[in-house]
């Protein structure tokens, strides 16, 4: 049983740990990563969105107005 002195076992033991360990908080930090990850894209979805509304807002009022230029200059006397 005793091939080995007992501190190579404890070494092995202490090896066979730490993966273990890496393991389970490198899954840990995926999860935390990818939460943070989805949280930032919805920001940058709303703010995309925001942006497309305030464009099309911008864009329908612009056309109101350019209607009212066009209505007011188009007098004729024919």
């Amino acid at each position: 049983m005793l091939l080995f002195p007992w501190w190579v076992y404890l070494c092995i033991v202490g090896i066979i740990f730490s993966a273990y360990k890496l393991m389970t908080t490198a899954k840990e930090e995926e999860k935390i990563d990818q939460a943070f990850i989805e949280k930032e894209g919805r920001i940058y979805i709303e703010r995309m969105e925001k942006e497309k509304e305030r464009r099309m807002k911008r864009s329908v009022d612009e056309k109101d107005e350019q209607c009212e230029n066009s209505a007011e200059n188009n007098h004729s006397i024919a």
